[in-house]
């Protein structure tokens, strides 16, 4: 059987993928990808100026294009972007071949962190009650990572020693 040996942080904007993806990363002694990050480099565009003047299609295309590369490294961390995951391509080989960790936290905590954000463009001209809406329609589908990490009242500290210690344990039994 193949060994999962990369950590996936997936989740909702403002959930600290790409800060605990670091983290974690320098602690395992892996490399780092953010695939917003590198999506922007690539285009030389911010997110916000891909949706603005190539639109959402042409973005997630793009932004599975980029994944489904990085997933083929190893040893490494991977934050994706907020909808990655919604991919269903992008999903099946995660769930199939990588640790995947949900960073879930208390809908009103996203709510509080992406509300009138200007990075975000999914967000921006939404009410506060369809984000509660778009987070509970990407909560289903989050779920399906191999593994969920409940952060609230929690350090950036505690939930890379909780994501370390699952990793750890679990990397030999893969």
């Amino acid at each position: 059987m193949k060994s999962k040996e990369n950590i996936v942080f997936l989740g909702m904007m403002g959930s600290g993928k790409s800060s605990l993806g670091s983290l974690i990363s320098k602690e395992l002694n892996f490399h780092f990808y953010d695939t917003d990050k590198i999506i922007e480099k690539k285009l030389n565009q911010k997110i916000t100026e891909i949706f603005q003047y190539k639109g959402e299609k042409f973005f997630r295309e793009y932004e599975e294009k980029i994944t489904l590369q990085i997933l083929k490294n190893k040893k490494c961390v991977i934050a994706l972007g907020g909808g990655t995951f919604l991919n269903k391509n992008v999903r099946e080989e995660i769930l199939k071949n990588h640790n995947s960790f949900w960073l879930k936290w208390d809908p009103e905590t996203i709510l509080k962190r992406i509300k009138n954000n200007s990075k975000r463009p999914v967000a921006i001209n939404l009410t506060s009650f369809e984000l509660m809406k778009l987070i509970k329609k990407r909560s289903t589908i989050y779920s399906k990572a191999l593994y969920s990490i409940n952060c609230d009242g929690l350090s950036k500290k505690q939930i890379v020693n909780k994501v370390k210690k699952i990793y750890e344990t679990n990397k030999i039994n893969c």
